[in-house]
């Protein structure tokens, strides 16, 4: 169950706007847990001074202290309870006395969600002491951090509003963190933090410089994303950033800190993201190539079914001329799909379209025999591109098999209805039409149209089938398409 669900299925007091803001908090608090060296837990009040634990999480920058995953788990009212001490007090509290399940000591703070005199939650703290690596600069700018993250918690303040965390982008603190002081200078800047900005072209130090500085130094020919840098610093929020050169590109995280009301400088994530960058630009040059391809394959085909339209009309064997005039049907319901696959190409294509499109095309050239209509009914669903092609020739064939063998020349109604389930997709296509000849037998028959249906569906995996009954005659067809997951 997800975290989200997790919280809303809770028999609890807290109202949706409370539910809200833990799962902000749940978004974003890795920061926290990585500034602190520390395992977090969440702990929601269920009722009868219980709580269970609806959200954990481990550092990436230390060891963890919690093997076990607690999600899930209970405390109660007992006297040595962290949680109940914090809840019932208000305050923050600390204790140095407790043993992880493994044996080692841990530091463990509760510290009392807040929102103005009302407690929402609980977030706990468990750090592995004999874990902590030795104190330095790095380790005490962390830690300086993140207890002002932690009195954010307490006051309501943290997560500050703004860009959301997008976890396969923004930058965590082992990416490379920079301390900022309220008047905009860098106090602290770590060692990733430092390399990522000499690949950026800084030729100096972080230490004691602007960070607006910097960032225009490195960037003199890049006024929106400088006007950015500045927006986010003197702004309010969460904030992203991309500072991009010819040598490389570095994506910023700011969150703002604050110490009671007062502004107490940023803490700056950086993550150098210039091979990410240079992915996702040959990705968005091989997706327009692609399209590009489709595009022509589209044209292409819809001149070969001009040119075999213009021979048709030039032919005065009536069977030579159908022969031309269904090879130009086929090519056309090709080029439909071609055409959507130039238009946004994916891996899956929403079929209703297409469909539709077929539908009306066989509809048109059948309006010369009498009115003809095509009705969909149900959804075809999303389906791999690898499979449309052949879909539309099948889907093609039979809306003309149904007109021109069940109708004839009289008018009439053809019903297409496709079914997705979890691992197929299945479309009858009916018609009120004249019944098959008693003796039909599908695996005899001359017909073009079906023997290139039962190849299709064959090459797919699928089933074919074309029976009559009193009212009408349905062609069904069984297709191994699993639906997708939206």
């Amino acid at each position: 169950m997800k975290i989200r669900e997790r919280l809303a299925a809770l028999a609890t007091d807290l109202s949706s706007t409370d539910l809200t803001w833990l799962n902000r908090l749940i978004d974003e608090w890795s920061v926290l847990a990585d500034l602190a060296f520390a395992d977090l837990v969440l702990w929601v009040p269920v009722g009868d001074d219980t709580f269970r634990a609806v959200a954990q999480v481990r550092p990436n920058t230390g060891p963890t202290s919690l093997e076990d995953d607690v999600v899930g788990t209970t405390v109660t009212s007992e006297p040595d309870s962290l949680v109940m001490q914090a809840w019932s007090t208000k305050k923050i509290c600390h204790s140095s006395d407790h043993d992880s399940d493994v044996g080692q000591p841990v530091d463990v703070s509760a510290v009392p969600v807040m929102d103005g005199k009302r407690c929402l939650a609980v977030l706990e703290l468990h750090s592995n002491r004999l874990g902590l690596r030795s104190p330095g600069q790095l380790e005490d700018a962390y830690l300086g951090a993140a207890e002002l993250l932690v009195g954010m918690v307490y006051r309501h303040q943290f997560p500050q509003g703004g860009e959301r965390r997008v976890p396969w982008v923004s930058p965590r603190v082992g990416d490379g963190m920079i301390r900022v002081s309220r008047e905009g200078v860098i106090s602290y800047a770590s060692p990733n933090a430092v390399s990522a900005f000499r690949r950026l072209g800084m030729t100096g130090d972080l230490f004691g410089e602007n960070f607006i500085e910097v960032s225009r130094a490195v960037l003199p020919d890049r006024g929106p994303v400088e006007h950015s840098a500045v927006q986010v610093l003197t702004g309010s929020g969460t904030a992203e950033v991309d500072l991009e050169t010819d040598r490389a590109t570095v994506r910023l995280r700011v969150m703002p800190l604050l110490d009671g009301a007062m502004q107490a400088g940023y803490v700056v994530l950086c993550r150098d993201t210039t091979e990410l960058r240079s992915r996702e630009r040959q990705l968005v040059t091989k997706d327009a190539t692609i399209r590009e391809m489709h595009h022509r394959v589209k044209n292409n085909l819809q001149t070969v079914a001009a040119l075999l339209r213009l021979q048709s009309r030039r032919i005065s064997s009536a069977e030579a001329k159908a022969a031309l005039d269904d090879a130009m049907q086929r090519v056309a319901a090709i080029a439909v799909v071609h055409e959507m696959l130039s238009q946004g190409f994916d891996a899956e294509v929403d079929f209703d379209e297409v469909a539709d499109r077929l539908l009306r095309m066989v509809s048109e050239v059948a309006a010369t025999r009498g009115h003809v209509r095509m009705v969909r009914e149900g959804s075809f669903g999303s389906v791999p591109a690898d499979v449309a092609t052949s879909l539309s020739l099948v889907l093609t064939e039979l809306a003309q098999n149904a007109i021109e063998h069940g109708l004839g020349s009289a008018s009439g109604e053809v019903l297409i209805k496709p079914q997705r389930d979890t691992e197929k997709l299945i479309v009858k296509v009916e018609n009120f039409g004249e019944a098959l000849p008693e003796d039909f037998d599908l695996t005899r028959s001359t017909s073009l149209g079906l023997s290139i249906v039962s190849t299709l569906v064959s090459d797919l995996g699928g089933e074919f089938s074309l029976a009559s009954d009193d009212t009408s005659t349905v062609a069904l067809v069984s297709l191994p398409v699993p639906a997708v997951a939206r």
